[in-house]
């Protein structure tokens, strides 16, 4: 459910396909059978959603929500996120197939058959919007379905093999998990949440350019009019600075909205170190020296994650 990207999987299950039709497991491989599941989900991406929408629930209630509620959104969410993640890769097993990163995922590795991969990622969108709808409010789990059907439908289907600008319309899936933690606990949505929202939204573009900065090749390789794969290095880098900085404002524009200097400060601080790994890429590829675009790609993890447990204390005090 989200544009976040995970690292490379490793075939889990060496090379003869599991949960295949009529195939029963051994009892000795039961254990790379699931460890083939886990991997359809992308477990890293799920792991990141939940540093935004614990902090958004926190700062919904005010407070420390309901413990049970916490476990339902968590759960739901990770359902949900890993729902959408199976999809993609069945939606994706022909590309996943030509990229070296991500050739060794569990369908183009022949681990899983696409047949299984699909019925399990739709039993489990359909167990995480019934939980939603059930133990939190229809405002929450429809927000999941839309999430679902916009990552797989809109942007994995239709927009990523399309234009250079997927990532950027892409960037709603990734943000979800912020409105959908408020909505689980209010029933409602706030001006302070569509701000956050914003801050995961921009902060999409200089975390996943870099990225595709790395992987150029694989995605050209595999036909993805990613940024980097059609537009200059200039051009490229002076996206990855102006949605920094939208980023960075964003992140400023919520802090009257509802959080104190606890969210403010830590914010200022964490965003002067983004904005300054930003305008270094843009710097060294300026200079025609090595982009090392990993750096910022990793510093923008770092980024939202003090970000949102600045939020989370915001919350508390």
């Amino acid at each position: 459910m989200s544009m976040i990207t995970e690292r490379p999987v490793s075939n889990p299950a060496g090379t003869q396909p599991v949960g295949t039709v009529g195939e029963v497991a051994r009892p000795r491989d039961v254990r790379a059978v699931v460890a083939a599941y886990v991997a359809l989900t992308k477990p890293r991406i799920v792991e990141l959603l939940l540093v935004t929408t614990v902090p958004a629930m926190m700062l919904a209630d005010g407070g420390m929500p309901p413990l049970w509620l916490v476990a339902v959104v968590l759960v739901g969410g990770s359902l949900a996120a890993g729902a959408a993640s199976v999809l993609n890769c069945y939606i994706d097993r022909d590309i996943d197939q030509l990229m070296r990163r991500t050739k060794r995922r569990p369908l183009p590795a022949h681990t899983v058959s696409p047949r299984n991969a699909l019925v399990f990622g739709l039993v489990l969108a359909v167990v995480s919007i019934a939980m939603m709808a059930a133990l939190t409010n229809l405002l929450a789990a429809g927000l999941t379905l839309a999430a679902i059907v916009y990552y797989d439908l809109v942007y994995t289907l239709w927009l990523k093999r399309t234009t250079p600008a997927n990532t950027f319309w892409g960037g709603a899936c990734g943000a979800a998990p912020v409105l959908i933690g408020w909505a689980a606990v209010t029933g409602s949505l706030s001006p302070v949440a569509w701000a956050l929202f914003a801050v995961v939204f921009f902060w999409q573009m200089p975390h996943f350019y870099p990225l595709a900065m790395k992987y150029k090749d694989d995605y050209a390789r595999a036909g993805i009019p990613m940024l980097p794969v059609v537009a200059s290095a200039r051009r490229v880098n002076a996206e990855i600075v102006i949605f920094a900085w939208l980023t960075v404002l964003t992140s400023l524009v919520a802090w009257p909205l509802g959080l104190s200097a606890v969210y403010g400060v830590p914010t200022l601080v964490v965003g002067a170190v983004f904005l300054v790994e930003a305008h270094r890429l843009a710097g060294r590829v300026s200079r025609g020296e090595a982009a090392k675009p990993m750096r910022l790609f990793h510093w923008s993890t770092t980024y939202l994650t003090i970000l949102f447990a600045a939020v989370a204390l915001d919350a508390l005090v």
